[in-house]
């Protein structure tokens, strides 16, 4: 079992930033890729980043070149940095770990983007 708490959410204005934690603790040893998904209301939830054990990172179009996720295993822990941030980013934000084909939740944060 892994569990996944996240923090850093909030409200922000158009253009500014903000960074995203998600604390793995549990059984962790072998967790192949975690990542950021997003969920708006009236929306399905997507992938917004993710980065695998060996560190490859991948990114939903929309957020390429603006959000950068960041893994620090010596706290088990992964970033989500969110930079030049537009109103359509607002949703809940959630942390994922997939492990042996089994999928690990957090509880989820709101982001909130608006003037």
């Amino acid at each position: 079992q892994v569990q996944l708490v996240e923090s850093g959410g909030g409200l922000v204005q158009p253009g500014g930033s903000l960074r995203l934690s998600c604390a793995a603790s549990g059984s962790i040893f072998s967790i192949d890729v975690m990542a950021w998904y997003r969920q708006a209301p009236g929306n399905q939830r997507e992938l917004v980043a993710a980065i695998t054990a060996g560190g490859r990172r991948n990114y939903a179009d929309s957020v390429k070149g603006r959000f950068t996720i960041l893994r620090d295993s010596a706290k088990n822990t992964v970033y989500l940095q969110m930079n030049s941030l537009k109103p359509e980013d607002t949703a809940v934000y959630y942390c994922n770990a997939r492990q042996s084909l089994v999928d690990y939740w957090g509880q989820g944060t709101q982001v909130t983007v608006s003037s």
